[in-house]
């Protein structure tokens, strides 16, 4: 699990960071495009970064489907749950693993249509308009991010089950930082 973990947030991380320092480049460009010095504009009129918005748009969608996935391992989504504490403890169980296996019914779905969406997709020529990479590489992260996000709410349901607890993000928390006494 500890690996799956890593390379799910690496991946997270990996795409914010390349899709914001693409983005901030592409915008100094189109920014110093502008500036009527020759020497300067126009070799950076001859550099051609059209490219740059779509690349960015799929990774923005990469990076929200596997997001997705990290959000159910970490709690981090939000939930109405003014309801659920009013309830018994045994019934607020059964709701809470009915929620729980409904997520994973529901994100297995949209895995397997992805997947046969994916697969019927790869059989054909079709390409991205600017950075030209099949779409069916793109549209990959449908079945993928769904299919982990069905596995994240498998190992969620099931820690519940056996502890009653459910995953809990703490706002305050930053990973690395311990308290120590000298701190203020």
């Amino acid at each position: 699990m500890k690996y799956l973990n890593r390379l799910e947030e690496s991946l997270i991380t990996s795409l914010m960071i390349s899709a914001t320092c693409i983005i901030f480049i592409a915008v100094l460009h189109r920014f110093a495009s502008t500036i009527p010095v020759p020497f300067i504009q126009d070799p950076l009129l001859a550099l051609n970064l059209s490219w740059a918005q779509e690349l960015c748009v799929f990774m923005f969608v990469w990076m929200a489907k596997f997001g997705a996935a990290y959000g159910v391992r970490a709690g981090i989504h939000v939930g109405v749950d003014v309801l659920l504490n009013r309830l018994h403890p045994k019934n607020r169980q059964k709701l809470i693993l009915f929620g729980l296996c409904g997520g994973m019914l529901f994100t297995a779905t949209v895995g397997t249509l992805g997947a046969m969406f994916v697969w019927g997709i790869a059989h054909t020529d079709q390409i991205s308009e600017e950075i030209h990479i099949p779409m069916w590489l793109i549209y990959l992260c449908i079945p993928l991010g769904s299919y982990l996000m069905c596995f994240r709410f498998f190992e969620v349901a099931i820690v519940f089950f056996r502890t009653g607890e459910l995953p809990h993000h703490d706002i305050a928390h930053v990973e690395g930082l311990e308290n120590y006494e000298g701190a203020k």
